[in-house]
């Protein structure tokens, strides 16, 4: 590879003891002005977050924040929430998403915290504060490391005079920076390596007269790129995810758990991935992503998914632009022996103010076409594939506002989700479509997408309307397809790298011991 190895990564670390702040720190003390949406409705709320930072770090170095603490005070009317099931204390969970970029590149990571009962105030805020395990950061690119405060979920669990759990046992707020923090949200710039500037800024409390925002956006998850917004750069198909274009060698971020090269990392939790009866042409890989909900203003992850694939024989084609390889594969996904994703929770704001939650699951209804075309061309070989599912989307629970709504058992979308097909005639039928662009340039790893080595997969979905949601005579079909339903939503999905599960031995690194997919891929928005 040309120049340094792109890594940044994002590992789990327990906090450090305030004694244990070493000299040539920097303190961040930020109250900003945040917007929560609770059942009453949404609700103005001041967020503190203070935390300590090196002063200045060195590629390759660990910078690990110290004494984070999210501090939540709640005002008076939202205490109406805990008071209505006659809550005597409250305690709180809360998960910052805290944006992590250096030049062009963006990361997400999440802070995690947990608050201590603090009884109901009879009147007055109510004020959380909350502490745990941040993730520490390492980088090997010199540059600018900046730090933004996100979206920030807050699970609560009220407790009654005699320690019961009351009814409902949970509530939840989904909080977003509020307008007036514009500009305001950036926690921390740490300069990485001998040539960086930078620092913490100043960030200064918000105005207690500052009004809320009467229709707040705001997603539990932050959405993917629109359609035509500029995507990530591809994988290699050693590590799918990880960015490796030359303008982006040696100041690239990646997300979480990936190790330094050359250091075995142990392979996260995923579903099994058996393929029963393999032939020399089976494949298996791990995918997952982000799937947007235009409608919610929100994004979801669709969850780790087994893939089995049955790769076709080569053809090669003479056209006018040179020599085609082409690759024509079958494909299903495979969980507990059906064909569909696990199933999955995604929480969003209906109609812009109504917290919901539904338990989710993609089912194929038909054969999942895979089609790669590379076309040969000396030094650069260009890959272009194509593929297609025929997935029908359904509901399988739902609560509003914490209360369940009945979806009944055949709760789905009329029909296949659909995407705009560049090959109607030859691929006709409502199905989903997701392209993937690759080059393998001779004597280096692939980067962005091929089947064999996986990388990002993207496309525009259309959900359609939902048909038999409901039970006891209540027809719910209108209600979620009003919320949900719609064209124009983002797909991105990740594949890892396959496991050749036929073969006699696979290569280093492809496959577990029984045959299983050894790369677990990230989403990536």
């Amino acid at each position: 590879m040309r120049g340094a190895t792109i890594a940044a990564f994002v590992a789990l670390a327990p906090l450090l003891p305030a004694a244990a702040v070493a000299v040539g720190t920097v303190e961040v003390d930020a109250a900003l002005p945040y917007v929560c949406v609770l059942p009453s409705g949404p609700q103005q709320a001041t967020v503190r977050i203070t935390a300590a930072f090196p002063e200045r770090a060195s590629a390759g170095e660990e910078i690990r924040p110290a004494d984070v603490t999210t501090t939540v005070e709640l005002p008076a009317a939202a205490v109406a929430d805990l008071t209505t099931p006659r809550a005597a204390a409250v305690r709180a969970e809360t998960r910052l998403a805290v944006g992590v970029a250096q030049h062009e590149q963006r990361t997400e990571a999440t802070w995690s915290g947990t608050a201590p009962p603090v009884a109901v105030p009879a009147e007055g805020p109510l004020v959380l504060a909350a502490t745990g395990d941040v993730p520490s950061l390492t980088t090997d690119a010199e540059g600018e490391l900046v730090l933004t405060a996100g979206a920030l979920a807050v699970d609560l669990a009220p407790s009654a005079d005699d320690g019961a759990a009351t009814t409902p046992p949970s509530l939840s707020a989904a909080c977003a920076p509020a307008p007036e923090a514009e500009g305001r949200t950036v926690l921390a710039r740490v300069p990485v390596g001998a040539g960086a500037s930078g620092g913490t800024p100043s960030v200064p409390a918000p105005s207690a007269s500052a009004p809320a925002s009467p229709s707040p956006s705001l997603p539990t998850d932050r959405p993917a790129p629109p359609p035509g917004a500029p995507s990530a750069p591809g994988a290699t198909r050693g590590t799918p995810g990880v960015p490796k274009t030359p303008e982006a060698e040696g100041r690239g971020l990646a997300t979480a758990e990936e190790e330094t090269p050359g250091t075995p990392a142990p392979r996260p939790d995923a579903p099994p991935c058996i393929t029963e009866k393999p032939t020399p042409m089976s494949l298996s890989a791990y995918i997952t992503g982000y799937s947007n909900v235009r409608k919610l203003n929100g994004a979801n992850v669709v969850p780790v998914s087994c893939t089995l694939i049955e790769q076709g024989e080569p053809q090669i084609e003479f056209r006018d632009d040179g020599i085609h390889l082409i690759t024509k594969s079958v494909a299903r996904f495979s969980y507990e022996g059906r064909a569909q994703t696990p199933p999955f929770r995604a929480t969003f704001l209906t109609f812009g103010f109504t917290p919901t939650t539904a338990t989710l699951v993609l089912e194929q209804t038909g054969p999942m076409t895979v089609d790669s075309d590379v076309l040969l061309v000396f030094p650069d070989n260009l890959s272009t594939t194509y593929v297609r599912a025929p997935l029908v989307l359904r509901v399988l629970d739902a609560q509003v506002n914490g209360t369940p709504l009945d979806v009944g058992p055949d709760c789905r979308t009329e029909k296949p989700l659909t995407s705009p097909e560049p090959d109607p005639v030859t691929y006709p039928g409502d199905h989903l479509v997701l392209l993937g662009k690759g080059q393998l340039i001779n004597g280096t790893d692939a980067e962005g997408y091929v089947l064999t080595g996986g990388g990002p997969l993207t496309g525009t979905v259309t959900i359609p309307p939902f048909k038999d949601c409901g039970a006891g005579g209540e027809d719910l079909d209108r209600l979620l397809t009003a919320a949900i339903s719609g064209p124009d939503n983002y797909v991105k999905q990740i594949q890892g790298q396959t496991c050749p599960v036929g073969v006699e031995v696979p290569p280093p690194g492809q496959c577990t011991e029984d045959r299983q997919p050894a790369v677990v891929p990230k989403p990536e928005r």
